[in-house]
């Protein structure tokens, strides 16, 4: 299946999409599309046969409970409104808690690193292949970035994708600028990793942009995309052609003109390096790796029960995989995974063998995620409150954690500012309290009401 070149779709830059020369396909968040509808310009998009990839961030396959049925429907409905020939998804973990902690059901609002264990593995496999039964199209599943690392972990990622794709057939979403994150921010090397992997299993590629801060990379997707994630396309190319490359962006638009800009490095850097592997085997008779070798020494686990080399899969003593995780093995994954998620968006303490360093700047980042998506899925807020908003929502967000998506998130912030007092303006207070009543309520405030309201708050303003 070859998808091309592509670039994200998104609302706020609907019309520069569609206006992009050399596009031949896009991916769409699939949790922002309705499932008996689409928006006019994907409509549009399709009709002149461009191909749209649904792309979900909600799952949480490498949660400790089963998939949602009601999430998996839901991708499934979009998959066959949009006529795609696949959908995608991510490796991680996106909410805890719950019954098998016996604790407040969290929600992280981002996506969140699985431990590359044996046990963490066998997890994920038994949600994949659920995923994969109620999917009317095949799955690929994107590695993630990630601020902290796992203490104990057994398996590199590049073994840990590779033993994923051997045991489910599950197709591989790279992204290449995630590759470079974890690069800097937690040691690997991005061409180990793709040595690691299968790559004959990728279905397509990821390039974004992000910023470095203080020695920590930031995946931001609201960035241009820079010359080390290039490098990082450029090591992926040398090793095979990508069925489909897509530029991600998510923040912070720039004018279509740097879009173009952008997609034309990624082009030049595809056709580079494929002109490098091309003279490459031409003069070695090599094929696969373009003539780079891949690294052998070897890796051993904390326990030294298996032993892996590097650029093979990965083997040891680790009993065969039986196709399905015992519950002790969820419930100890339920466990870390809510004390870890607690750790991040309610305070509690670092659990034991985590950067509390590091813990602190990816707490720091999910309350200032949780601020951007609420002022932009209700920006009413933002309006009423001014300056002030940002402040108010960081403090409020300290204390306490998401729960139930971002649209409920900014009901409960409103509801504790205006329990609070907040805001000391009387005609802020009034706003903020019919915004808050209009969306708390059954049912929308009818006509009448709404012109009343409009009505005193103009005599107010006089």
């Amino acid at each position: 299946m070859e998808l091309g070149i592509g670039i994200g779709w998104r609302p706020e830059i609907a019309d520069a999409v569609e206006a992009l020369p050399g596009i031949d396909w896009v991916e769409a968040v699939a949790e922002n599309l309705c499932t008996d509808h689409l928006p006019d310009s994907l409509v549009r998009l399709r009709a002149r046969g461009v191909t749209v990839v649904p792309h979900g961030v909600s799952l949480g396959l490498g949660g400790a409970d089963r998939p949602d049925p009601a999430r998996l429907a839901d991708l499934a409905a979009r998959a066959v409104l949009l006529g795609t020939p696949l959908v995608t998804e991510h490796i991680a973990f996106v909410r805890a808690g719950g019954p098998r902690t016996a604790s407040p059901r969290l929600e992280a609002g981002h996506l969140l690193p699985v431990p590359r264990t044996w046990e963490a593995l066998d997890v994920l496999c038994e949600n994949v292949r659920i995923a994969q039964d109620s999917l009317p199209v095949p799955l690929a599943l994107e590695n993630i970035a990630a601020l902290i690392s796992w203490p104990g972990e057994e398996l590199t990622e590049g073994q840990f994708l590779a033993e994923l794709v051997e045991r489910t057939g599950v197709r591989l979403l790279i992204d290449v600028a995630n590759l470079h994150t974890n690069h800097v921010n937690r040691g690997e090397d991005p061409a180990k990793a793709l040595d690691e992997l299968p790559v004959e299993a990728i279905a397509y590629v990821h390039v974004a942009g992000g910023v470095e801060k203080d020695g920590v990379w930031h995946d931001t997707h609201a960035h241009p995309v820079t010359r080390p994630v290039l490098d990082v396309l450029a090591e992926l190319r040398s090793r095979i052609a990508p069925p489909g490359v897509l530029l991600e962006r998510d923040d912070d638009f720039p004018p279509a003109e740097e879009l173009a800009g952008e997609l034309t490095a990624v082009r030049a850097t595809l056709e580079a390096a494929g002109k490098a592997r091309s003279g490459s085997t031409s003069r070695t008779g090599a094929s696969g790796h373009g003539g780079i070798a891949p690294a052998a020494s070897p890796v051993e686990s904390p326990d030294d029960t298996t032993t892996v080399a590097t650029g093979t899969r990965a083997t040891g003593t680790r009993a065969t995989d039986t196709g399905v995780a015992t519950d002790g093995a969820r419930d100890r994954a339920a466990v870390a995974q809510t004390a870890l998620l607690s750790a991040l968006v309610a305070g509690t303490p670092a659990p034991e063998g985590f950067d509390h360093r590091r813990l602190g700047v990816q707490s720091r980042a999910l309350a200032a995620k949780r601020a951007d998506v609420v002022a932009k899925v209700a920006p009413e807020l933002p309006g009423i409150l001014g300056d002030g908003y940002r402040a108010a929502f960081l403090s409020y967000a300290r204390t306490r954690p998401m729960s139930a998506g971002y649209r409920r998130d900014a009901l409960d912030f409103a509801e504790q500012l205006l329990i609070t007092g907040r805001p000391t303006d009387d005609a802020a207070r009034r706003r903020l309290t019919h915004w808050w009543q209009d969306r708390a309520a059954a049912r929308p405030p009818r006509r009448t009401t709404r012109l009343v309201r409009a009505a005193r708050a103009a005599i107010a303003g006089r």
